[in-house]
């Protein structure tokens, strides 16, 4: 059975255990206890418990035992003080705590076949207003132009637990070009100008750097008026619009008090916390993005934030995100059109999501049961997430 986490793969019948495309050295051993941690994931092991599944109840020293974690842990990267694959619970045991996506009946969760042997190119264009951004290739077929949601890195996005099955998965389908939006990531971080009308301009820049004639469109969260925005000028050369988790209104053009004060308080958490692993502001943010992450995803997602931009341009880029206002450019967006939201999204309010749908003309709305704004790969959601997407790219 193949089990994914992270860039890994491991495969119980060929007992291979992959990074990408490369072999990962493990000795039998290891590998038959990094088997037993991963089958066993929803509880915590004892030492007994591994004693007696890889060793047979021989007697082994603590030392041994310790040794062969720690062998298991090297072989994915981790370390007693990370522990971000797996975790020792003091006088407990072990638990394995890395994302798993596994095969289930005869199809993945996150993936057609094993994880990918693809390596993604980084490029560099430039704005006509002079900005530098990156963006990224991948894959190969029919190509998907994936909108810059809210701050993107496209090098440490692509190794991301909470992206990298998504990404992986459209690699597979597509070529996926995805790009960093000026302010973030390896674009130019020092620009004097950040507003939706930049947005799109990253948006244009990217799509002719990269030689698009006709594309599909991703558009996650502020993505999505982006998107919405250019395919309203150029229906020609979009094929498909795929909206995820997106609105036309930010939050202060949505005529709600309490959305304003919503948008306030996502202000003032990022000004007080942004620069500080350990501020309980920053935790907070993040966990409204995630709310049933693992506490290794959430930690992932608010350090990959914090490597992205500065608190200054996280605020310009929340700001100009929440005066976004597309709603008279819905009507007349003329390409086929699906949109995903999720039922209890704490960001994007579903209606938002209702609203796109039902003011664009002939759009399909899905919704999926998840409380997270960013889709996590294994939740209930996601192979219905999947299923509607590869369904919709195939018409």
């Amino acid at each position: 059975m193949p089990y994914h986490f992270g860039p890994y793969a491991l495969d119980t019948g060929t007992r291979e255990l992959r990074r990408g495309a490369d072999l990962v050295a493990i000795e039998p051993q290891v590998f038959d206890l990094l088997v037993f941690l991963i089958e066993n994931r929803d509880r915590v092991v004892s030492k007994g418990d591994l004693i007696a599944a890889v060793w047979g109840g021989r007697i082994v020293s603590d030392s041994t035992l310790d040794s062969r974690i720690n062998a298991v842990r090297k072989a994915l990267g981790d370390s007693g003080r990370k522990q971000a694959m797996v975790r020792t619970i003091p006088r407990k045991g072990f638990r394995f705590v890395g994302a798993v996506r596994q095969a289930d009946a005869g199809k993945d969760l996150s993936f057609d076949h094993p994880a990918p042997a693809q390596k993604q190119e980084i490029s560099f264009c430039r704005t006509a207003d002079g900005i530098r951004l990156a963006y990224a290739t991948v894959g190969s077929g029919p190509p998907v132009l994936k909108a810059a949601n809210w701050l993107t890195h496209v090098e440490y996005d692509w190794e991301s637990p909470v992206w990298t099955p998504l990404l992986q998965w459209l690699a597979q389908k597509a070529l996926l070009v995805r790009y960093d939006g000026r302010g973030n990531g390896l674009s130019d971080r020092d620009v004097q100008s950040i507003t939706f009308a930049d947005f799109v301009r990253d948006f244009e820049s990217v799509a002719e750097a990269a030689r698009l004639d006709r594309f599909a469109i991703l558009g996650i969260s502020q993505g999505a008026a982006v998107a919405i925005d250019y395919v309203v000028r150029h229906p020609e050369r979009v094929s498909k619009l795929i909206l995820l988790g997106g609105y036309a209104q930010g939050r202060n053009k949505r005529s709600s008090a309490e959305e304003q004060e919503k948008a306030h308080t996502f202000i003032a958490m990022m000004r007080h916390g942004w620069g500080d692993e350990h501020s309980a502001f920053m935790r907070a943010f993040v966990s409204i993005f995630l709310p049933s992450g693992s506490p290794e995803q959430i930690k992932w997602f608010a350090d990959l934030q914090r490597m992205t931009t500065s608190a200054e341009n996280a605020v310009r880029i929340r700001l100009a995100c929440d005066d976004i206002d597309v709603m008279p450019l819905l009507p007349h967006v003329q390409v086929p059109t699906l949109v995903l939201h999720c039922r209890h999204d704490n960001v994007v309010p579903l209606e938002q999501g209702r609203l796109l749908a039902a003011s664009i003309p002939h759009a399909r709305f899905v919704t999926l049961e998840s409380e997270n704004h960013v889709l996590l790969a294994g939740e209930p959601a996601w192979a219905k997430f999947l299923d509607e997407v590869d369904a919709f790219l195939s018409e």
